[in-house]
């Protein structure tokens, strides 16, 4: 007999898991760790997957696709993907942490990240790829505000993650689908609430990017996420949001509004554990011109140069945690992308 959901979702709960992959007929499977385990022995039954479906509120009758949320019996929130497969009724649940992340354990440069939380207005990219901790950052981020800076924080999320209890801050914590019909209507309507800081999960269309940048325009100091391979790439990816016609604007709000970019990775270490690394990019001087004129290239290389310890690359801290014993040459390679890249910084190189 197969497990049940809530078997399934306990032994995810005790391993830690990131990720329970649930579909109608196939043996349930977690991901620990960064690696694909299997639970159970016996593969799901159409009668299971349906019960999730309605459970999140769906039908599977009628739907294809459709973002959720739930709420285990153990009282674990999960942002859930439901979807179809081959005719199969399938669902990726996300598991939420509930306990709000310490900025300063994370280890991402938090020296830099409060210093540019402290401005009254502009626009924190945290980029990365997805299951990457960026949303575990922004949390970080805004529980720091929280303790430690008197504001109104607006999050626009799909869904919401992290719940915070109001402390030196006050949150208006706002979920897509339930609160709002979009990100873009969610910053919108924000922006009537008297926030001073906006949070948005993701901008993924040019709607919401317009919008994210026109807050931020507008003296508010806005937080936001996108997916992304490098601090490079985030500026790429906005640009390519806007039409080639209205390119040159999205590159001078984008260029005037930035304060800086966060990106980060997770990668295998020695221990069995992740280690997290980032490349970061502050705003300011030359950079401003190079955005708006879209010269990426010589952003990369003003961070390569590494004289700027606000502009790090990826590579330099792979550097470091292959020299500090931390990853292994092949994880550090991996990491680069480019093994003689990798080999001539490890030897100083440059």
């Amino acid at each position: 007999m197969p497990l049940s959901l809530d078997d399934i979702l306990q032994s995810a709960d005790e391993h830690q898991a990131s990720d329970v992959f649930l579909m109608e007929g196939e043996i349930p499977r977690m991901k620990i760790r960064e690696q694909i385990m299997l639970v159970g022995e016996e593969p799901l039954e159409l009668t299971q997957l349906a019960g999730l479906w309605l459970a999140c509120g769906v039908s599977p009758d009628g739907e294809t696709d459709r973002d959720s949320g739930l709420v285990s019996a153990s009282r674990t929130r999960y942002r859930v993907n439901l979807h179809k497969a081959l005719g199969r009724l399938g669902a990726v649940m996300r598991r939420i942490r509930t306990d709000l992340p310490v900025l300063s354990t994370l280890g991402v440069p938090d020296w830099l990240l409060t210093k540019w939380a402290q401005r009254t207005r502009g626009l924190i990219l945290i980029t990365g790829p997805t299951g990457m901790g960026k949303s575990t950052t922004m949390a970080g981020l805004l529980q720091w505000m929280n303790e430690n800076m008197a504001r109104h924080i607006v999050t626009i999320e799909d869904p919401v993650e992290f719940i915070y209890t109001n402390k030196v801050s006050m949150f208006t914590q706002r979920d897509v689908g339930r609160d709002t019909l979009s990100y873009a209507r969610g910053v919108r309507g924000a922006m009537r609430q008297a926030p001073d800081v906006i949070m948005v999960g993701e901008i993924r269309d040019l709607e919401t990017a317009l919008i994210t940048l026109q807050a931020s325009e507008t003296g508010h100091l806005v937080l936001a996420s996108v997916h992304s391979d490098s601090v490079v790439d985030a500026i790429d990816r906005i640009a390519h949001l806007f039409p080639p016609d209205q390119a040159g604007l999205g590159l001078h709000l984008l260029s005037q509004q930035l304060i800086g970019a966060l990106c980060q990775k997770l990668i295998p270490r020695m221990d069995g554990g992740v280690h997290l690394l980032v490349e970061h990019l502050e705003n300011g001087g030359a950079v401003r011109p190079w955005i708006a004129r879209h010269e990426t290239d010589h952003i990369r290389n003003y961070m390569q140069r590494g004289n700027d310890p606000n502009c790090i690359t990826f590579l330099t801290n792979i550097v470091l945690a292959y020299e500090a014993g931390l990853i292994t040459e092949a994880e550090a390679i991996l990491a680069s992308g480019n093994e003689t890249e990798f080999k001539r910084a490890a030897r100083g190189i440059t």
